[in-house]
């Protein structure tokens, strides 16, 4: 239930095309629903923006699809993270889209794209990480581009693309191995810029961890830097750069 549902619901009881008691029911279950497993937070886009968002990921089937049924009801769209083919196929549901490269199902989000958010990946095996905070970041209303496999073993792939860098309002860099795309990107480029360190590498990259430090050291200043493999959070906090 976001902003724009509250205000139709209140506009149709003021000019008598809804009475009382079906606006009740409309908010009866603001802010939160409680399903017994899961408490499903309605009030959530209002509060700050972003919906609430299922969490596939050690959750089983049936949890994810209730849930997600939950928030379609009362808002015609939700956004799930960490799936499955096999949970996209359980919902059962027409306007339901699978990104297979992120692992996320998408119902809806805002068809109005504002601003330029790019995200740059160092190579093609950071893919799914980097769509998924592309998904996220368009289903949130934002307008999103890519650019892949840029990496600091070839500088040239990154330069020839110079200008889409410094043009996007916010980026989004996602990199595994030792971590260094998101420094040298900010060498190039002033607009804030949000580091994604990824689970990809030989053995002493950690799982991570190495890129994450890497990333927490840089010196280039003003570089926010997400949790190991999280996608989703750099698509959420770059969104609300790009609209403001």
């Amino acid at each position: 239930m976001d902003r724009k549902n509250i205000t139709k619901i209140l506009a149709a009881v003021k000019n008598g095309s809804m009475t009382v008691p079906d606006a009740v029911k409309a908010l009866q279950h603001f802010p939160y629903e409680d399903i017994s497993f899961a408490k499903v937070d309605h009030h959530r886009h209002l509060r700050h923006g972003v919906p609430e968002v299922v969490f596939a990921e050690g959750k089983t089937e049936q949890q994810v699809v209730s849930i997600s049924r939950a928030l379609y009801k009362k808002s015609g769209s939700f956004l799930i993270s960490k799936a499955t083919k096999k949970i996209f196929d359980a919902l059962k549901i027409k306007s339901a889209v699978f990104h297979p490269d992120s692992g996320m199902i998408s119902v809806g989000g805002e068809k109005k794209k504002k601003g330029s958010i790019l995200v740059l990946t160092a190579g093609t095996s950071d893919i799914p990480i980097a769509e998924e905070a592309l998904v996220t970041a368009s289903f949130l209303g934002s307008r999103v581009h890519m650019l892949y496999d840029v990496g600091v073993a070839g500088l040239h792939r990154l330069m020839d693309n110079s200008r889409q860098i410094t043009e996007a309002h916010v980026l989004i860099v996602v990199a595994g191995m030792e971590g260094a795309l998101p420094s040298v990107v900010g060498g190039i480029t002033g607009n804030p810029i949000i580091a994604v360190p990824t689970s990809v590498g030989y053995g002493t990259s950690l799982g991570g961890l190495t890129a994450l430090f890497a990333m927490l050291n840089s010196c280039v200043p003003g570089i926010a830097v997400m949790n190991i493999d999280n996608g989703f959070g750099a698509g959420c906090l770059a969104h609300k750069i790009n609209i403001r």
